[in-house]
């Protein structure tokens, strides 16, 4: 087995569990300021969706590891990934509507956290490889 496809399924099984936990912490949030009425299938498909994404977002990590990728390419890969998982678990639980313009805010509210949140990490990463080299 592809020792990336071994690393994104063991990444995915560790931080799956944490899906279903934030699964019923978004329900609680919602429910403060709405009133939340879960039948059974509803529950059931908000867990699964939830460890999911989890799941999956855990193990999208291992494309930024493909050292035969462009940085780019793994960069893009991982977005799409992301962007589809969380667009898809929103919209199957209810979370956001199907709507042009709610997709839209959507897609640039997700695009701003992701640009900020790699921006961050690509610059801490960065710093401290540049601190340890300088330790060497």
């Amino acid at each position: 087995m592809n020792k990336y496809l071994k690393n994104f399924l063991f990444r995915g099984l560790i931080f799956g569990g944490f899906g279903p936990i934030v699964v019923t912490v978004v329900i609680f949030i919602i429910s403060l300021f709405e009133s939340v009425s879960l039948n059974a299938t509803e529950m059931l498909i908000a867990v699964v969706s939830g460890y999911l994404l989890a799941f999956i977002q855990a193990g999208s990590t291992v494309f930024n590891q493909i050292e035969h990728w462009a940085v780019l390419k793994s960069v893009g890969v991982h977005f799409l990934t992301l962007y589809l998982t969380y667009s898809t678990c929103y919209l199957i639980n209810s979370w956001i509507p199907f709507e042009p313009g709610v997709l839209l805010v959507f897609t640039l509210i997700f695009a701003v956290v992701y640009a900020v949140v790699y921006i961050t990490v690509y610059t801490v990463v960065k710093k401290t490889a540049k601190q340890l080299n300088n330790q060497i």
